[in-house]
């Protein structure tokens, strides 16, 4: 079948995406025979990889105990930032409840977070008024808290390495190594490379660890899920969008008292999505603007926009006079319980948090559904291994446990929310209400969506520009420095773009990424890889991410 031919000033960005390169992810060639063998290996080291890493060493740790005959697990997590939490970035307003269920010994005032939601508010926004509204069922924060997701991942690799966990930051993992149907490991990224791709001065090579189970917490769009899922040919009922949610932390003169949340202005009438301002200290402010993929504008421009939101007579008068001290960016699976691949486990593997789609959009939260399912692949893959067996049906019972816990019970009540604004913000708000107050009854059925590169996209306006005047709006390679980039200048590209772009692909590249890794020269396309904080939106709708050699990227701190 052809290709359906596109009108002048539109594209479908999936026309021009390079397929997965499956072969450079799915390893089948034999480990190396120095390969470090290890029991279990969680490939990410955020709040699902660190949650479980830690309930499986406690479990290890209370069947010796009690003379339970397991013996010694050696347990690894392997992470790409250059030390933990540089890579993690979330809102981050936190529903301590899975903290509450992995160190039940502990206080609420033990935890690494920053105080409870007291006050909130949530507005409508118009270019220049605000309109204060009723907070949505879904959005109320009562007994939730703030904090930093960086400060989290921080406490929680500290708590896992004092139960012997092995903690690696600075390793990302290129493939999977298979035997016929089964994980038995992974290859990590080398190091050193230059441009060409050959070994430097600095040069290290790859290095396998060998393992039992596999642990996919490797974030949103990890490739490595993808290749997973792909390979075992596992579906999902609808395919999972995402948005992409740019954010900065201010330091202001100003403090903020309460939670905001709002909607409208300034997106466009066809896009999904909201922005958010949380106090996270008396002088320290979290900003940011989530905006879902499937955006129809291709000349839409999330991080230009975040700069024309603060002028707005919400938001300015806590900047004005204060600091910008952080910037960052991060994609966000949307896509809920239809989306949420049919089994997240197979013969020495799971596949938990981000990684697998367990974000509830409507109330806004992911951190505790990611920490639950690390606790339940941990209890999944304990049993595996005491049971000697960790085939695909030796680990079925961490996908019959979510299935039947509190994430799909609460991604079930809200299953066609964020699919009820595919047509429209306003048609969406009332669908949206009728399925909150029918607990997900109406409609009953699934809304089908296709993936976010299907959506038809046009060259419209993008909106007014502004100028970046570096006090309280910024460009992106300003942002790109308060992100703490440290990615070498001479390192090879990780980013595979695809053959014979369009102009208009090449002017939807510049304007998606929210750190100006491309540019149009002319009638080319220059990728400046560099620049790249692994947000993962240019996976989503254009060149394809793969692992870069570890430390690379952001160095996020308070995110």
């Amino acid at each position: 079948m052809s290709e359906k031919v596109q009108p002048a000033g539109h594209i479908r960005p999936a026309q021009f995406q390079s397929p997965l390169p499956s072969e450079r992810l799915i390893l089948r060639d034999a480990p190396d025979p120095e390969a470090v063998p290890m029991d279990v290996v969680f490939v990410g080291g955020g709040p699902a990889g660190l949650a479980g890493a830690i309930a499986l060493a406690r479990l290890v740790a209370k069947d010796n105990e009690g003379n339970g005959g397991l013996g010694e697990v050696e347990i690894g997590v392997l992470e790409k930032a250059g030390q933990l939490g540089e890579h993690a970035l979330s809102g981050a307003v936190v529903n301590p409840i899975a903290f509450n269920e992995l160190f039940p010994e502990l206080d609420i005032g033990d935890f690494p977070l920053r105080g409870p939601v007291g006050k909130e508010a949530v507005y409508f926004l118009t270019e220049k008024r605000s309109l204060r509204i009723p907070t949505p069922p879904t959005m109320r924060n009562h007994g939730n808290h703030l904090g930093s997701i960086c400060e989290i991942v921080r406490w929680l690799g500290e708590k896992a390495e004092g139960l012997g966990v092995n903690v690696f930051p600075g390793f990302p993992v290129d493939g999977l190594l298979v035997d016929g149907d089964r994980v038995i490991g992974v290859r990590t990224t080398p190091s050193g490379l230059d441009r060409g791709g050959q070994p430097g001065t600095d040069h290290t090579p790859a290095m396998d660890l060998t393992a039992q189970v596999t642990v996919l917490s490797e974030g949103t769009r990890g490739p490595l899920t993808q290749a997973f899922l792909e390979w075992q040919g596992i579906g999902s009922d609808n395919p999972q969008i995402f948005a992409l949610g740019v954010k900065e932390l201010w330091e202001t003169r100003v403090p903020l008292d309460r939670v905001i949340h709002t909607m409208g202005w300034p997106l466009p009438g066809d896009a999904f999505g909201g922005s958010f301002m949380y106090p996270l200290d008396e002088n320290l402010v979290a900003l940011g603007l989530v905006v879902g993929l499937d955006y129809r504008d291709a000349r839409f421009d999330v991080h230009d926009v975040l700069q024309r939101m603060k002028l707005h007579p919400l938001f300015r008068p806590y900047l004005e006079g204060g600091e910008m001290v952080e910037w960052g960016a991060k994609t966000i699976p949307e896509g809920g319980y239809y989306s949420v691949p049919e089994r997240r486990h197979g013969s020495g593997v799971c596949v938990v948090g981000d990684a697998a789609g367990y974000v509830d959009v409507p109330s806004l939260k992911g951190i505790h559904y990611a920490m639950h399912s690390g606790i339940l692949a941990a209890r999944a893959i304990f049993r595996a291994l005491k049971a000697g067996d960790v085939s695909e049906a030796g680990l079925r019972s961490y996908t019959e446990s979510v299935d039947a816990s509190y994430i799909m019970k609460d991604l079930r009540r809200t299953r066609n929310v964020r699919l009820a604004f595919k047509h429209g913000f306003l048609g969406g708000v009332i669908r949206a209400g009728l399925m909150t107050v029918s607990r997900g009854g109406i409609p009953g059925g699934k809304i089908s969506v296709p993936e976010d590169a299907d959506e038809e996209r046009r060259l419209g306006g993008g909106g007014p520009a502004v100028k970046p005047d570096g006090k309280l709006t910024f460009s992106k390679v300003d942002a790109v420095y308060k992100a703490g980039n440290q990615t070498r200048d001479d390192g090879p590209s990780h980013l595979v773009v695809g053959e014979k772009l369009s102009p208009e692909a090449a002017e939807l590249y510049t304007h998606m990424c929210p750190a100006g890794v491309y540019e149009r020269d002319g009638k080319e396309l220059r990728v400046n890889a560099p620049n790249c904080i692994d947000c993962k939106a240019t996976d989503v709708l254009g060149p394809r991410w793969t692992a870069r050699e570890g430390g690379s990227g952001p160095a996020y701190r308070r995110m």
